[in-house]
């Protein structure tokens, strides 16, 4: 116990995989939560589990509302990144923030029900949730310039992802590489400042919540707050489920699973497959960088089967 909250394991492997910074956060956090309840008024309650750059703990304020305190551990997390989606999402599809504090790297939120991937249903149940409440939460941006663009976001990927391949002993094969090399350059070509909007980032079904308790009405989570073409949050539910499209061919499953998300949201399929490959491979190279290998191979042997050119 650390104070009155248990550190779940997976931030504090988190913590000691990214080290530095983030390490030395782990030992700050007693005094962080301390220092948080006496200047916001809030009494800490159970640590709530499921994230793994955070610590995130029910509190309840002083007119006994229930409250989730979110306190993010310095590293590749954007802390102003993920206040400002929230504040220009405005309610819609997103929680309101109630207070924050950048230099503790603090968010207070309401607290909400459960996940999505808790409450269940099949894989197309679940995106048809997730495809409804982006849509609510896809939003002008009026003055994008602090923001990452599709544009930077797919440089970033393109990079990251050689960085981790070179890193990682170059677990997958260099079909699979040049794959990724030109997505990206596509991708970053495709972007248009006209058509952008606020994007989520990492809509997967543990970053939808209830809403008021409501096995029906979800709002988003935890979002990286990106400007940049809708098709990038389709990534993410292309990303998830690897062992539903391992249970048959990985190919068919994964331009099946592609297509119905393009109907369910009137997006362009080759866009949604092309950000879908460079997240999942991205994610399952840097599921390894933190020594779970566990979530990174299916991951990756999807990506692997993905190496056939697009087709609708």
């Amino acid at each position: 116990m650390m104070g009155t909250f248990e550190l779940p394991d997976l931030v504090r492997d988190t913590a000691a995989a990214l080290g530095g910074a983030s390490a030395v956060w782990i030992d700050r956090l007693p005094g962080l939560v301390q220092s948080l309840e006496r200047d916001w008024g809030l009494s800490a309650g159970e640590t709530l589990t499921g994230g793994s750059a955070a610590l995130v703990i029910a509190v309840t304020t002083e007119a006994g509302a229930p409250c989730v305190l979110k306190l993010l551990m310095p590293g590749p997390e954007d802390f102003t990144g993920e206040v400002r989606a929230l504040q220009l999402a405005d309610g819609r599809g997103y929680p309101k923030v109630l207070n924050f504090d950048p230099t503790r790297r603090a968010l207070l939120l309401p607290q909400l029900g459960r996940k999505l991937g808790a409450v269940g249903g099949s894989v197309e149940h679940q995106m048809e949730i997730i495809c409804a409440t982006l849509k609510l939460g896809w939003v002008h941006v009026s003055d994008p310039a602090a923001m990452m663009s599709g544009a930077d976001k797919a440089a970033w990927l393109s990079t990251a992802i050689l960085d981790m391949w070179r890193a990682q002993g170059q677990p997958c094969s260099p079909a699979v590489m040049g794959i990724a090399e030109t997505f990206a350059a596509r991708r970053a070509a495709a972007f248009d400042p006209t058509t952008s909007v606020l994007v989520h980032g990492d809509a997967h079904a543990d970053n939808l919540l209830e809403a008021a308790a409501s096995p029906t009405d979800f709002l988003l989570v935890d979002p990286d707050g990106l400007f940049a073409e809708r098709a990038y949050d389709l990534a993410i539910p292309m990303r998830e489920w690897s062992e539903v499209l391992l249970a048959g061919e990985p190919l068919i499953l994964g331009r099946e699973r592609c297509g119905l998300l393009a109907r369910m949201t009137g997006l362009d399929a080759a866009a949604i497959w092309e950000w879908g490959f460079l997240e999942r491979l991205s994610t399952g190279l840097y599921c390894l960088k933190l020594g779970r290998p566990e979530l990174a191979e299916p991951m990756l042997q999807v990506s692997e089967a993905w190496t056939a050119p697009f087709t609708p």
